[in-house]
């Protein structure tokens, strides 16, 4: 056991993907504790209904952010492999970009008048939504460093960002302003942190005088849009997935459900950092194997980062569903004494989110965009569905969470009923990561009537780690003189 514990931990340190995630992973977390400061701050220092304004603003500027990034960062990543006019396609994708943020700013200005009738709320969408023009800089910037392996430009620059952000929280310790004050604060950070991204975090390739130089037709952009519209699907599916709730609960319920929401998804959000991050070194190493490696090389890389993900999901379940009840009043204070019951709920999710989020990128790299945006679009009308539907028997915030649940595990299945007719996967493996998850997240609620938490959470995964480290890591793996039925395209 020891021989095998120093042999994976060896192999790990050694690992590509683990040297370009680290960054990453160290970076974001220390971002998303200090914007969770962040917002732990504004939730103590305001009141519910100016809180519940403020998150309902931000909801709709980070809707609207991410459909006006037309997820073409995958699409760019993509690209930059094979293209020898680097400069040239670097020009063109942040130019798009900025087109589009300024397009989808005019657009939230309209949203802002037409879904609400609060002027304090309007006024809080209008001066946010200027963010998403700074957004769409930064993410043509993000996604070129992605490209590059330069993560840790971009890790830097944020974790500055994130450190203004927490110091104007910090001020309403000293001076209290009001939660406008607050918006035009965070847009001047922003603004900041774009700046810092043109002169430091883009290999000094991007520059605002170069963009407004180079040349772009309409009719260049209309190619682009209409050549990788899947990814415009994508990019924007995976974001409203999350923020239609928001606003459908803004719009339905109390705001004090809108806070518990958020403050429930500001956890999650948390914990979707490790698999996120590590993502952006999975995809660029999923590619490369895809094009340059053997089918069974791609199949055996995606099965043993598929383990770990499992791994992690389970672990912030359990996590979550012991500790939940105590953390959320203490970070978020006594307001909040009933939202821990609804983020364990929201935390069923991440049961399958990182298995769905690598499945994902695996469709992606074998080139299948069109399968994954459609699985995106079902998901999403589902989630509205299951919803609204839900809302026939119980209009409450039990029923969101479930909504996204279901709806979430329906787009898992889909993808592992593609990847069985693709032959990536066996029937053997997707029963086992259903039934091995159910039964031990199943298990640990059980357990848990009869043990204190701590006592529960240390030693269930003191026996689940002695036992993943007694077995081979390669249990989800084909065994080697296994072949697919079907070939790539």
């Amino acid at each position: 056991m020891k021989n095998n514990l120093m042999k994976l931990t060896g192999s790990l340190f050694k690992s590509r993907l683990i040297k370009n995630s680290f960054w990453g992973i160290a970076a974001n977390g220390l971002q998303s504790v200090l914007l969770s400061l962040f917002f732990v701050i504004v939730a103590r220092k305001y009141t519910t209904n100016e809180f519940a304004f403020f998150l309902i603003a931000n909801t709709i500027y980070q809707f609207l952010a991410a459909i006006s990034t037309m997820g073409l960062g995958q699409w760019f990543t993509r690209e930059l492999v094979d293209i020898t006019d680097k400069q040239e396609l670097v020009s063109r994708f942040v130019k798009i970009q900025l087109y589009s943020g300024v397009f989808f700013y005019v657009l939230s200005i309209a949203v802002a008048f037409l879904l609400y009738s609060e002027p304090v709320l309007q006024y809080l969408i209008v001066l946010l939504g200027v963010n998403i023009i700074f957004d769409n800089i930064i993410y043509a910037i993000k996604s070129l460093n992605i490209a590059e392996f330069n993560q840790n430009k971009t890790f830097i620059i944020l974790i500055i960002d994130s450190v203004l952000r927490f110091a104007i929280g910090c001020l309403l310790f000293l001076f209290p302003f009001s939660i406008m004050t607050l918006c035009l604060l965070l847009i001047g950070v922003r603004f900041i942190t774009l700046n810092f991204f043109l002169a430091f975090g883009s290999s000094k390739t991007i520059s605002l005088r170069s963009l407004f130089r180079y040349p772009l037709a309409r009719s260049e952009v209309k190619k682009i849009v209409f050549a990788n519209w899947p990814f415009i699907i994508i990019g924007s599916v995976s974001i409203a997935y999350w923020r239609i709730s928001n606003i459908i609960i803004s719009k339905t319920l109390s705001l004090a459900d809108v806070a518990n929401f958020e403050i429930s998804f500001r956890v999650f959000a948390i914990a979707q950092i490790l698999p996120l991050i590590v993502s952006m070194s999975v995809f660029p190493a999923l590619v490369q194997h895809f094009k340059t490696g053997t089918r069974q090389d791609f199949g055996n890389y995606y099965k043993k980062v598929f383990n770990y993900y499992l791994l992690f999901g389970l672990f912030a379940y359990t996590f979550m569903y012991s500790f939940a009840d105590v953390l959320i009043p203490w970070a978020f204070g006594s307001t909040y004494n009933g939202t821990g019951a609804f983020t364990k709920e929201m935390f069923l999710t991440i049961l399958i989110f990182p298995t769905a989020l690598l499945q994902a990128n695996v469709l992606v790299a074998m080139n299948m965009e069109r399968a994954d945006m459609w699985f995106n679009v079902v998901s999403l009308i589902l989630n509205i569905i299951f919803c609204f539907t839900g809302f026939l028997f119980a209009k409450n915030l039990t029923t969101v969470n479930l909504a996204i649940f279901f709806s979430f595990l329906i787009f898992h299945i889909c993808q592992d009923v593609l990847l069985l007719r693709r032959g990536m996967v066996t029937m053997g493996h997707v029963l086992k990561f259903y039934l091995l998850t159910g039964s031990l997240a199943g298990i640990y609620v059980l357990l848990s009537m009869k043990f204190p938490p701590v006592v529960l959470f240390a030693g269930y995964w003191l026996l689940l780690g002695l036992a993943f480290l007694k077995l081979p890591v390669a249990s989800f793996q084909l065994p080697a003189n296994t072949k697919p039925e079907n070939s790539l395209p």
